[in-house]
Order: C-alpha cells, then structure tokens, then sequence
C-alpha cells in the first residue's frame, strides 16, 4: 500500500500544496471528481492519459486514509 501512496505528492510549489498524482500538474480531487460524476477508471484514464491504473487506486486509497479519522464524542 505505500508503493500506491508514493504515487500521491504534495509540493507546496505546485497546484497550492494540494495532492498531486506522480509530480504531474493532476490533482487528487480531479480524478475523484471524474469518478463522482461516473467515469470508469479506463474512462478517468482516456480523459487523463498520463495517468496509470495504479493511479487511480492511489487516488482511492488516500482519499480513503484521509476520511478515516477518529472521531471523538462530547
């Protein structure tokens, strides 16, 4: 799973610091925003084609690491 998670870069240089696939300019919420509106990953990868499948999987594992937080109740 870290091999995935290298995929993810952040440089506060590029794209404001925000999540970014292998150094290239495509964001993380991109792609998430392709596969909300309903593409395929081959779709995401047609629309995006510096991207590869492992990408797309990267993209879903950090978005999954970063939802899954602890939450405390008052």
């Amino acid at each position: 799973m870290s091999a995935l998670l290298s995929r993810i870069t952040i440089d506060p240089a590029q794209c404001g610091g925000r999540p970014c696939i292998r150094g290239m300019r495509i964001r993380v919420v991109d792609v998430l925003d392709l596969l909300a509106l309903g593409l395929s990953s081959h779709e995401v990868i047609e629309e995006l084609p510096d991207l590869e499948p492992e990408d797309i999987l990267a993209v879903l594992l950090y978005a999954a690491r970063r939802l899954d937080h602890p939450v405390l109740a008052a």
